[in-house]
């Protein structure tokens, strides 16, 4: 049974997922690439295929994710970007600097209980974030989260909040409080998935897989 680094809900895209699976034979790993993206979509490929340490498990090892929420801004919608931005109409543009000040409280160790859906299992809503940092150009804004963990649609949430901060639907000096209420119906909307980018993993660095987190975490 292959093994995913973690889940992504329906509609959200990555770029860096990884999976380990089982082979009862050896494989070349050029063949194996071949083969396996041979019998995939053609919106799924797979980038490298590499041999695993003896004992690793890509969700168990990973310390800290990466994930990118992208939109767009302005009266008519970019038809080439229509499932891969979320698109906010309106002459009006967000605050730019009232998303920051408000993106700041998340930063740290919280209890996110007011970001994750009713749906979500995880044993504690606590997580830690590392960054979150906005990427604008013309009408296209990113939103950069990089993490611990995430819970199920955490960083929709956490988006879907700060574009109405950005709208002025919240303040945000309101943040700290949603916060800490624990309370998902204080938070704001969940953003739709077709914005949402898995797009980078780091892994605890015993396991020589990939680049060491820029973060100090522990495996």
């Amino acid at each position: 049974m292959p093994q995913g680094a973690g889940r992504t809900d329906a509609g959200v895209h990555a770029h860096a997922q990884g999976v380990l699976i089982w082979m009862e034979k050896h494989w070349d790993p050029s063949r194996l690439l071949a083969a396996i993206n041979a019998h995939l979509p053609d919106d799924i490929r797979v980038m490298a295929v590499q041999p695993a340490p003896e004992g690793f498990f890509p969700r168990h090892h990973a310390v800290a994710k990466r994930y990118t929420y992208k939109l767009d801004e302005g009266p008519s919608a970019n038809p080439f970007l229509g499932n891969r931005r979320w698109h906010l109409f309106g002459m009006k543009r967000l605050d730019r600097d009232k998303i920051m000040c408000a993106a700041s409280c998340l930063v740290g160790t919280h209890d996110f209980s007011s970001f994750r859906c009713v749906e979500c299992s995880a044993g504690t809503p606590v997580r830690h974030i590392f960054d979150v940092r906005l990427v604008a150009r013309g009408s296209e804004l990113n939103l950069v989260f990089e993490g611990d963990r995430f819970l199920m649609h955490q960083v929709r949430i956490m988006v879907g909040t700060l574009v109405e901060v950005g709208r002025g639907k919240i303040r945000p000096d309101n943040l700290p409080e949603i916060l800490n209420s624990k309370d998902r119906r204080n938070a704001g909307i969940t953003a739709p998935p077709h914005g949402l980018y898995l797009e980078k993993i780091w892994y605890s660095a015993e396991w020589g897989i990939g680049e060491p987190s820029p973060w100090k975490t522990e495996s």
